[in-house]
């Protein structure tokens, strides 16, 4: 049995990969963290003439078609990268309206507004009355000019709604590589109720967890090549033993992170229902590794890893918020259990 990725999913990585290097350098990014709207077109341009936002979108919306697998390794590109993407709100769009299409395809741009799935603050959430949406949702993303959104009411359900109804302010969070949002309905008309189920919040929190598996990659990959040429004592600082523990200790953490999002991805395309239990997990696992990861590595770059020359910040913030993105890692593992029937 073949357990590596396929011909073609090389080659998705490889070409993003390369389309990224150019249009997602650490000088772009930091560009776009101090709100560089030239930057920002530009990497989207780049990326939408990639055809990223058709990956997931069914043949019948003029979309390709793939799965989840397809997308992790998607957006663990952009993670290592830390590139902001319009590509989890595309996704997610897929996914809730697969058995509704028609509002996927042609120049439909959809930003999301479903953190109250996970978690909600006192005065905030989004309820439905008479086929519209009130309310106001916290850390929408991808909101600004989206044509639509997907909205999650206080009671779970998701619903589509035309985003020239939504008022969106943004929200700062310590992560400068992506833009939050406020969004504020007012009575705006419902266009279609998607089916809110396991599967949405699971392929939510994996997509997540395939983000910081990028970004911790990312990480490591400068901790070690830091390592190999930062002298001390007349020695490069990687031959020293306590180092290289770090380093393999980082490894070590990240690499059954990998494997779990690959099984879990690939379970929910193939609609196992070991999939939603198995992505929660590796939301959880992922949520952990990549905060120790952050932590240790900037730990090898001694004081530079603190400096903006280096720019480990980025993706320190980057994990650091991707922790609580569509809930903790205590969350996933309730949500885990609760799918397993071992609590209430």
């Amino acid at each position: 049995m073949e357990f590596s990725l396929s011909e073609d999913q090389r080659m998705l990585q490889d070409s993003l990969k390369g389309v990224l290097s150019q249009s997602a350098s650490l000088d772009q990014i930091r560009k776009i963290a101090v709100g560089d709207a030239g930057a920002v077109r530009a990497l989207e341009a780049a990326l939408e003439d990639f055809g990223l936002a058709s990956l997931l979108l069914p043949e019948a919306a003029g979309g390709l078609g793939l799965g989840l697998l397809d997308a992790c390794l998607v957006q663990e590109a952009l993670g290592y990268h830390i590139a902001p993407s319009r590509f989890l709100a595309s996704a997610l769009a897929a996914v809730a309206l697969a058995d509704n299409p028609g509002l996927l395809g042609g120049d439909a741009k959809f930003g999301l507004a479903v953190t109250e799935m996970a978690s909600r603050r006192d005065g905030a959430g989004l309820s439905l009355k008479a086929g519209k949406l009130s309310g106001t949702a916290l850390l929408a993303i991808s909101a600004e000019e989206a044509t639509h959104l997907l909205a999650a009411d206080a009671k779970g359900g998701l619903h589509v709604v035309d985003a020239a109804g939504a008022k969106a302010a943004p929200m700062q969070t310590i992560d400068r590589t992506r833009t939050f949002h406020a969004v504020t309905l007012s009575g705006v008309k419902v266009l279609s109720t998607a089916k809110a189920n396991d599967r949405f919040l699971a392929a939510a929190r994996l997509l997540v967890a395939a983000d910081t598996l990028g970004a911790a990659q990312a990480m490591i990959d400068k901790a070690v090549a830091y390592a190999a040429e930062r002298q001390q004592f007349g020695r490069v600082i990687g031959s020293f033993q306590a180092v290289k523990h770090m380093c393999a200790e980082m490894a070590a953490k990240l690499e059954p992170g990998r494997a779990l999002i690959w099984h879990a991805a690939h379970a929910l395309d193939i609609g196992d229902a070991e999939g939603p239990v198995m992505a929660n997990l590796a939301k959880a696992y992922l949520a952990e590794a990549g905060t120790f990861i952050a932590r240790t590595a900037t730990e090898v770059h001694g004081g530079m890893g603190f400096t903006d020359l280096v720019g480990l910040h980025y993706w320190f913030k980057r994990i650091g918020v991707n922790r609580q993105l569509f809930g903790s890692p205590e969350q996933a593992r309730q949500t885990a259990a609760q799918l397993q029937g071992l609590v209430a």
